[in-house]
């Protein structure tokens, strides 16, 4: 690349502020790549949604900003910044006009020394702690004392040998199975699922009661098989507990993270599934002495406890310590004979009181009693019966012949007679009837009908009363003989 350089000469026109910007930028986009990676520490930094911080190293400082967009993929992969941090940034450079500096607009993030391979472990951790495979509510205990252990490992490598070397200093009696897979490669990770699988479906039935998953140490790329969503999801749904034992306790991957329980090398891996049974005979031996001291002060309990029953006086002189009950006793009894003997002596005087009473009640007597009565009152029915009937009798007479005297026939065997209209009623006012009218006239040996030629002497309607009229419908009758 040739750059020419030139005096500027006394007429040449100077330049804006804004020109001089958009010769930087000219010369950004013709002399720099259109993305960048540059290397540095973090310095500076700021979170207001957008991220800005700077990049330094000891001999130079580059500001940067990433926008939320960015930000966003970046705390999604877990990215974190602070100050002090080793990062690798990947973006474009640009010249601010508005601050007039040089930026670095940021795209990517990672930390400084990490590849692809550390980057997609954080992702595939942040999916799978998401799908709930890392959390501890799932992770099954180790049994005490396993039937079986199956080792799922490299039959050629070292840690078998550890799992194998532990296994019987600790218990001579435990029975491994060992799963011959590939530790490292592309074939690794299918194997080891199949194997996992296998273990889960037919575990029961071989007596295996847990898994051992190991291997020795290496780099991550070595490591990445036990990495793999393969390997995680066949640990995952595993019914036999599964112990991780990958590398060195430095390094971790996936699978011990998914695993019922990680463990730092294949040696620890061993010694928490397989019981030490010399651990275990001493705290056999321990139990035992417990017990036994235990029985033993429960047996000297016991006996002090006899032993004092047996100093009271209810054992060793029993009559004495019933003698204030049997007195009691004895008190009851004969106080209970002399309410009897009262209450038998009271009773026969209140019979004999019943008894006088009775005699005085008895039903021969009140008969008698009743008897005369009855004819007493017999007596004096029969007379005041007859005077009553007398007395009727004449009243009886009195009003016949009153009746006989006022009764409608006397009157009309003295000449007056009485007509009744077409309606059957009493004619007592010419109001009654009109002309043509047929009317009878009742004597008092018959009756004969006649028809109105005329009617004289119209006096005026009789006045109407409340609830009745002097002689029409609904009134009462004028009668013809007073009382």
């Amino acid at each position: 690349m040739i750059v020419s350089h030139r005096e500027p000469a006394a007429g040449d026109e100077p330049l804006t502020v804004h020109q001089v910007a958009d010769l930087v930028r000219d010369a950004l986009g013709r002399h720099v790549p259109l993305a960048i990676r540059v290397v540095g520490e973090v310095s500076n930094f700021a979170d207001r949604r957008h991220w800005f911080f700077s990049l330094k190293d000891e001999q130079a400082s580059l500001r940067c900003v990433m926008f939320a967009s960015a930000v966003r993929g970046a705390r999604h992969q877990e990215m974190r910044l602070e100050d002090g941090q080793q990062v690798v940034a990947t973006g474009r450079l640009d010249f601010y006009d508005a601050q007039g500096q040089l930026q670095l607009y940021v795209e990517a993030l990672e930390p400084a020394g990490l590849g692809s391979l550390e980057l997609k472990f954080r992702r595939l951790c942040a999916q799978l702690r998401q799908k709930g495979y890392f959390d501890a509510q799932r992770k099954r205990p180790l049994p005490l004392v396993p039937r079986g252990v199956a080792v799922v490992t490299s039959a050629g490598g070292a840690a078998l040998q550890d799992v194998i070397n532990t296994a019987r200093k600790r218990w001579a009696g435990c029975r491994l199975l060992l799963f011959d897979v590939r530790v490292q490669g592309a074939e690794a990770a299918p194997q080891i699922a199949r194997a996992l699988d296998a273990l889960s479906r037919d575990g029961s039935r071989r007596d295996i009661d847990a898994v051992i998953l190991t291997r020795g140490g290496g780099s991550i790329e070595d490591l990445w098989a036990f990495n793999e969503p393969s390997v995680a999801a066949a640990i995952y749904r595993s019914r036999v507990p599964v112990v991780a034992a990958i590398g060195h306790e430095t390094d971790t991957t996936i699978a011990e993270l998914v695993a019922d329980l990680r463990c730092a090398t294949p040696t620890q891996a061993a010694m928490q599934v397989v019981p030490d049974a010399a651990a275990l005979r001493h705290q056999v031996d321990q139990v035992q002495r417990r017990m036994a001291a235990t029985v033993g002060r429960q047996q000297e309990l016991a006996m002090a406890r006899l032993a004092a029953i047996e100093r009271l006086v209810i054992f060793r002189r029993p009559q004495q310590a019933l003698r204030p009950s049997l007195d009691r006793l004895d008190r009851l009894a004969a106080a209970l004979n002399r309410a009897q003997l009262a209450r038998v002596a009271a009773g026969r005087t209140h019979l004999g009181d019943v008894r006088v009473g009775l005699d005085r009640c008895a039903p021969r007597g009140a008969q008698r009693v009743a008897a005369h009565r009855l004819g007493a009152l017999a007596a004096r029915l029969t007379p005041a019966a007859a005077r009553r009937i007398s007395s009727d009798r004449q009243r009886l007479g009195a009003v016949a012949r009153r009746l006989a005297a006022l009764g409608p026939a006397n009157v009309l065997r003295r000449g007056y007679s009485y007509t009744v209209g077409p309606d059957g009623r009493v004619v007592a006012s010419v109001n009654r009837v009109r002309g043509g009218d047929l009317v009878t006239t009742h004597l008092h040996d018959g009756r004969f009908a006649s028809r109105v030629e005329a009617v004289t002497g119209r006096g005026r309607k009789p006045a109407v009363r409340r609830g009745r009229t002097a002689a029409g419908k609904g009134g009462s009758q004028p009668r013809l003989f007073p009382d």
